[in-house]
């Protein structure tokens, strides 16, 4: 399976993924998540989609009772692996968030950057963070915005933003390390804006702000360059939305 081929390689040091780091006690989440989601200790929070578990971890670092839930057992085995390297409280379930039913209510749900590429039917996943979340409970997405895929380095239309899919990648480039060579194909689905904002009203969230930012988590372009904020950006070009953060409460 592709996650599963992923776990070797993301589970090294690289740029993306700073496991050395971690384990001298940084943190994977940037200032604007901390922001955006707020103070979380005391408080249990679901990271669904969590791979390797490095989010996961930082949000027990600051605190919060963590559950990761991800299919890719080889990347729950490194997440509970580091989990006790770092000696850090956390569950991880292996679990498709597609079809998963969920275990329990929770006051914060979490997830970021690649996760609904990959899943075919909003709704079910709008559905299940629903029944994820106490009465009150927030949800917090951090996402590639759906239109940013469309254009390239020079700001061309180059794709469909109305075409869902499925496409089949085969791709060997990895977001993480991109000197390594993938052979697993994956399956990815297109969802614009709308539907992202429609699925989580239809299952009876309020959506409390959407932030659209010029800016993405990796090098998804060529010409990007890393600021010291840690975002990526296209020099000088700022009127693209690279990137998008949605909060919602049940």
């Amino acid at each position: 399976m592709h996650w599963d081929e992923l776990v070797p390689v993301h589970a090294v040091s690289s740029a993306y993924y700073d496991i050395d780091g971690f384990e001298r006690g940084g943190s994977s989440l940037r200032q604007l998540e901390l922001d955006e989601v707020g103070e979380v200790a005391g408080k249990t929070l679901l990271h669904m989609q969590c791979h390797i578990g490095l989010d996961t971890l930082s949000w027990a670092r600051r605190g919060a009772r963590v559950t990761g839930v991800d299919f890719s057992e080889p990347a729950l085995a490194f997440a509970r692996s580091l989990a006790d390297r770092c000696g850090l409280d956390a569950r991880f379930v292996c679990a498709d968030v597609d079809t998963w039913e969920g275990d329990g209510e929770y006051d914060v749900v979490f997830t970021s950057h690649g996760t609904i590429v990959w899943l075919p039917d909003l709704d079910r996943w709008a559905r299940l963070i629903a029944r994820s979340l106490r009465p009150s409970g927030t949800f917090y997405f951090n996402d590639g915005h759906p239109f940013s895929y469309c254009i390239d380095e020079r700001g061309r239309l180059v794709r469909n933003y109305f075409e869902r899919g499925p496409e089949r990648c085969e791709s060997d480039f990895d977001y993480a390390r991109p000197e390594a060579r993938v052979t697993t194909p994956s399956v990815q689905f297109s969802h614009t804006l709308g539907d992202i904002l429609t699925a989580l009203a239809s299952a009876g969230l309020r959506i409390v702000f959407v932030h659209e930012h010029p800016f993405a988590d990796y090098a998804c372009l060529p010409t990007m360059t890393r600021g010291d904020d840690g975002w990526w950006r296209v020099p000088g070009v700022e009127s693209v939305p690279r990137m998008v953060s949605i909060k919602a409460t049940r």
